[in-house]
């Protein structure tokens, strides 16, 4: 799942797979928020988490796994982001792993997961699973560059749905 945002709205998409080696998505799904609260430093769950409900709840979805743009645990461990807030909306009855592109300060090391050719790593944190479970789904999805497939889907989605809206 993922959301882009104008001033006053955003788009949220997300697509689903069967299989995490999956080259193409199974189905994918889109919400328009009208409403979207301001960008708070460190709160930064206040404003995707509202989206992606709308996106699950509009569409009666309950996957098993929920892969967010963004982190679970900010530190990897204990300090909650986005998907430790999403994992207790949700009741903790489904398991969300975080893929963050850029490191945020005190991620542990364990989190880094390097893909394809790229020197550049990804930050996995995850909750409901064993965090070698959730690098391991995302080392194993389809592409051979640092984005997996169906990630990079789920943003240009997102993107190209916002410029049209917008």
């Amino acid at each position: 799942m993922d959301v882009q945002y104008d001033k006053t709205g955003g788009i949220v998409a997300g697509v689903a797979f069967k299989d995490w080696g999956d080259s193409k998505e199974s189905d994918s799904y889109l919400s328009h928020v009208a409403c979207v609260g301001d960008y708070i430093p460190g709160q930064f769950y206040k404003r995707e988490l509202p989206c992606i409900l709308r996106l699950l709840s509009e569409h009666n979805l309950e996957p098993e796994c929920i892969v967010i743009d963004g982190y679970v645990y900010l530190d990897g461990h204990a300090k909650p982001g986005l998907g430790k807030h999403l994992y207790d909306a949700l009741r903790g009855n489904i398991k969300v792993i975080g893929v963050a592109k850029k490191p945020f300060t005190g991620i542990d090391e364990e989190c880094k997961l390097l893909r394809g050719s790229s020197n550049k790593a990804l930050f996995i944190t995850c909750i409901g699973m064993e965090l070698s479970a959730a690098k391991s789904h995302i080392k194993s999805m389809h592409g051979a560059h640092r984005i997996p497939t169906i990630l990079k889907k789920v943003d240009q989605l997102c993107r190209q749905r916002t410029r049209r809206q917008f």
